[in-house]
């Protein structure tokens, strides 16, 4: 494999060895677009037909410098294997999609590994990691979306939503908005990188316009940064779990299109957050929450959106499941990128 900063390109040769061949079957790994010149992968790239553009983001610094449990690094491979193994047939194939690779990160998470968020410095070499992390994200994220792709990006933490935001930003020359999936507002203090901060950074540096938090969880969200949101209340909006699920003062369908409203007249972009979804082995794992079937009309709705730029799924922990388990979190991935995918291809 090529390294291009920290970026692997992923050859056929890495892909065959995690392929369940079958007679009569045809796998996505055999057809999706591989990129055959490393060293020209941009170009290559360019060139290609495909629409979608899949990479990983393999790593969990920022989970840790927000005194989250580790694990988030594993969802990538969880997810490729899956991913691999899809059947290319009429309702999705492997041939509209790039997969491209995965940012290598080992030399960061090893220097993490020894840091202990506890302690100030430590805390504060943790937030230098996540900075590192950020300025490759969003350059690579940049050059895809100037391409006209669709990154579809697997992490790692919530904190790589600032790179993703932020690279799509300057390749589109705009400020974009965000509807983001998830049981936290990740808008905390401006305290130092990590998973909590990434679209509040974001927003801070101008790269974040309009923020839209869906299914926010009540009992989690502190009165420091609701009275922060009610500051920019114009331009980051939300919604909760317990208004639309368990009061039922709000409708799952309506708040859709109220969501759609505030974000999807400019280019937009989808994150979503597994630690929203109940018992999904995740950083920050929960007993309730949307159930997956509602994240899949979430993201199904979205993806028809003509302006949407990007799919972000993150904090999947495979490690944290049970070891008999540890395939789910990448299944549950794939379920999401392809519904995202056929949603997006129809229009």
């Amino acid at each position: 494999m090529n390294q291009v900063s920290n970026l692997k390109i992923l050859g056929q040769s890495d892909i065959i060895g995690l392929t369940n061949y079958r007679t009569g079957e045809v796998k996505f790994s055999e057809r999706l677009h591989i990129i055959q010149n490393k060293d020209n992968w941009i170009k290559e790239l360019k060139n290609s037909d495909t629409k979608y553009v899949v990479l990983g983001i393999p790593e969990d610094i920022g989970v840790k410098a927000n005194f989250g449990r580790v694990g988030t690094s594993g969802a990538w491979q969880s997810f490729l294997k899956s991913f691999l193994n899809l059947q290319h047939n009429r309702f999705c194939k492997g041939s509209w999609i790039t997969l491209l690779g995965y940012f290598d990160l080992e030399q960061y998470q090893q220097q993490a590994k020894g840091l202990d968020p506890n302690n100030k410095e430590q805390r504060k070499k943790l937030f230098e990691l996540v900075k590192l992390i950020d300025k490759e994200v969003s350059h690579i994220i940049a050059t895809i979306v100037s391409l006209d792709k669709i990154p579809i990006i697997i992490g790692g933490g919530h904190n790589n939503a600032y790179g993703n935001i932020k690279g799509t930003a300057l390749a589109k020359g705009q400020a974009i908005n965000v509807v983001n999936f998830d049981a936290h507002t990740d808008f905390r203090p401006l305290e130092g990188r990590h998973s909590g901060n990434g679209f509040s950074y974001a927003f801070e540096e101008g790269f974040l316009k309009n923020y839209f938090i869906w299914g926010l969880h009540e009992g989690y969200t502190s009165k420091s940064v609701l009275a922060n949101i009610k500051e920019h209340q114009e331009q980051v909006k939300y919604n909760t779990y317990e208004q639309i699920a368990v009061r039922k003062q709000k409708n799952f369908e309506i708040e859709l299109l109220q969501a759609q409203k505030h974000i999807g007249e400019n280019v937009f972009a989808i994150e979503l957050d597994l630690d929203s979804l109940p018992l999904v082995a995740s950083s920050a794992i929960t007993p309730t929450g949307f159930s997956i079937q509602r994240a899949r009309q979430f993201v199904d709705h979205f993806a028809k959106n003509k302006n949407v730029a990007y799919l972000h799924i993150c904090e999947g922990a495979p490690d944290l499941d049970y070891p008999e388990n540890q395939h789910l979190v990448g299944k549950l991935i794939c379920y999401l990128v392809t519904d995202f995918i056929k949603a997006n291809n129809q229009q």
